[in-house]
C-alpha cells in the first residue's frame, strides 16, 4: 500500500479514538525478560471475495466487489494484493490501473468506515488520480458513487 494512504489511515484511525489495542505483557518466573501475548484474533485466511458482479448505474458501468467475512477482517501484509488477484479471477476485465487504485482504497478505508457495506463498487470509467486524490474523493475519484 502506499505511504500516503498508510499515513492518511492513521491519521483517520487516531482521529475516530481507534488504535491498535496494545499486546498483554506477561512476566515469566524463568526469565527476566517479559513474553509479549498477541492477540487471539485468528488470522484471516482467503477466500477474501465472494463474488463481483457487473451492474449499470447513472453514471456508468460499476463492477460490484463482494467481499467475503474474511475479507472484511485481512490484515495480513500480502492479503490486500492477494484479494485483488481474486478478483480478477473472477473478471478479467477488472484489470487496471484506476480499478486497481479504488479497489485499494475500499481495501483500506470501506472496511474501517462503513465496515458492513454490502459492495465495494469500482468504476472502469474513474479517472486514475494520485494517492491524496483517491483518499479525499473517498475512494470515488471524478464524482460521487451513485
Amino acid at each position: 500500500m502506499p505511504a500516503a494512504i498508510l499515513v492518511v489511515t492513521a491519521a483517520l484511525l487516531a482521529g475516530c479514538g481507534e488504535s491498535a489495542p496494545a499486546p498483554t505483557v506477561a512476566s515469566s518466573s524463568s526469565s527476566a525478560v517479559p513474553e509479549v501475548i498477541t492477540s487471539s484474533v485468528p488470522a484471516a485466511l482467503p477466500p477474501f471475495i465472494e463474488r463481483t458482479t457487473w451492474v449499470q448505474t447513472p453514471l456508468g458501468r460499476s463492477l460490484q466487489v463482494v467481499p467475503t467475512a474474511s475479507g472484511r477482517r485481512a490484515q495480513g501484509a500480502g492479503d490486500e494484493d492477494a484479494a485483488w488477484k481474486e478478483v480478477v479471477a473472477k473478471d478479467a476485465t477488472a484489470e487496471s490501473p484506476g480499478m486497481r487504485m479504488q479497489f485499494g482504497c475500499h481495501w483500506v478505508f470501506a472496511r474501517i468506515l462503513e465496515p458492513n457495506k454490502p459492495s465495494w463498487n469500482l468504476e472502469p470509467w474513474r479517472p486514475v488520480v494520485t494517492d491524496r486524490e483517491m483518499v479525499d474523493a473517498r475512494c470515488n475519484p471524478g464524482g460521487a458513487e451513485e
